[in-house]
């Protein structure tokens, strides 16, 4: 009898399980597990399937017919655009904001700050492909804005989203210019501020705007969407180096 009930509590879980599938910026990644795993404590039957990469690319696999439930950019020119052209089921509401920091896995002196990537000693520097990912036009409004861009271009390697970036940093590269959320992951907490990473200085460049669509609509799907919004996920943006509204 009771492996009869046993069986009954597992089909009727079964039944009433449910996934979605969210489509999320390279630079949230490194939020993602905590964001889930906190959003299970209410919705344990609802399993989130995360797929990753650059908002450009991922806006790209909307448009083409991927079935994603929920957009989570890393700005917010992609989400407008899937709204503008009634993609996107809801207008774009901003749920986290984005900063830029220098990072090398060497010790280095940041005193100077952003200047420092005109150093000699520096001769390649990873960053975001500006085409496609927003992180890398808020570093290229920051070069332009310090007036080093023509003196560090040829150094310059380009990497398809910020979350390669920092790859790029920690093994290709002498510094990058990475979302400062990526240096609050676990992996990264060997990394000390002032010594490998500091902060750009944020008058040099805009503050991005990080915005949440939704695709498609259901129970699940909202009730994710509400999360992203509320306090307890504000709060874990704000533990990994974002600033929130």
């Amino acid at each position: 009898m009771r492996y009869f009930f046993l069986l009954i509590f597992i089909l009727f879980t079964s039944l009433n399980a449910s996934s979605i599938k969210i489509a999320v910026a390279a630079n949230v990644s490194y939020a993602m597990d905590d964001l889930i795993k906190e959003f299970n404590k209410t919705h344990p039957n609802t399993e989130v399937k995360v797929i990753l990469g650059s908002s450009g690319k991922l806006t790209a696999q909307i448009f083409h017919g991927a079935p994603y439930d929920i957009f989570i950019s890393a700005n917010m020119k992609y989400p407008n655009k899937l709204y503008k052209d009634k993609i996107a089921i809801n207008e774009p509401v901003v749920y986290a904001q984005g900063s830029l920091a220098l990072f090398s896995s060497k010790n280095i002196d940041f005193s100077q700050g952003i200047m420092f990537l005109k150093n000699n000693q520096i001769k390649r520097i990873a960053v975001a492909n500006p085409k496609t990912a927003p992180y890398g036009q808020a570093a290229f409004e920051a070069f332009n804005n310090a007036k080093i861009l023509k003196d560090i271009k040829k150094k310059l390697i380009y990497a398809e989203s910020i979350a390669q970036t920092l790859s790029y940093a920690l093994t290709a590269t002498d510094i990058g210019i990475v979302a400062k959320s990526s240096l609050f992951s676990k992996k990264m907490t060997k990394y000390k501020k002032n010594i490998n990473w500091v902060e750009i200085n944020s008058k040099i460049y805009t503050p991005i705007n990080q915005g949440i669509v939704m695709l498609k609509h259901s129970k699940d799907i909202k009730a994710f969407y509400d999360f992203i919004l509320s306090k307890e996920a504000k709060q874990i943006f704000e533990r990994y180096g974002y600033l929130v509204l």
